[in-house]
């Protein structure tokens, strides 16, 4: 039996909205996939913490506040430190 793949859903920098985040969660979850959601309010380093702890397949980032160009350049960069340069990454 093949393993579901294993999204990471998150919410970097202060954006306060989630319900976006939540209902692609719940979504993902129903296609059969495996889903870590992080909450809110997280760093990058904090994500890439995460994604390496739990081994994910690919990270779903959730952002309004217009931070994206910044946050996901520094996620990626610490993808690519940590050795998760492979890993896709969704915004």
């Amino acid at each position: 039996m093949q393993k579901p793949i294993k999204v990471l859903v998150a919410k970097p920098g202060l954006d306060g909205h989630d319900r976006g985040a939540k209902i692609v969660a719940n979504a993902l979850r129903d296609a059969g996939m495996e889903v870590i959601y992080t909450g809110l309010h997280q760093t990058p380093e904090m994500i890439v913490e995460t994604a390496t702890q739990e081994d994910v397949d690919v990270i779903a980032l959730s952002v309004l506040s217009g931070a994206h160009l910044t946050l996901f350049k520094r996620v990626r960069e610490l993808m690519e430190q940590g050795g998760l340069g492979d890993v896709p990454v969704l915004g």
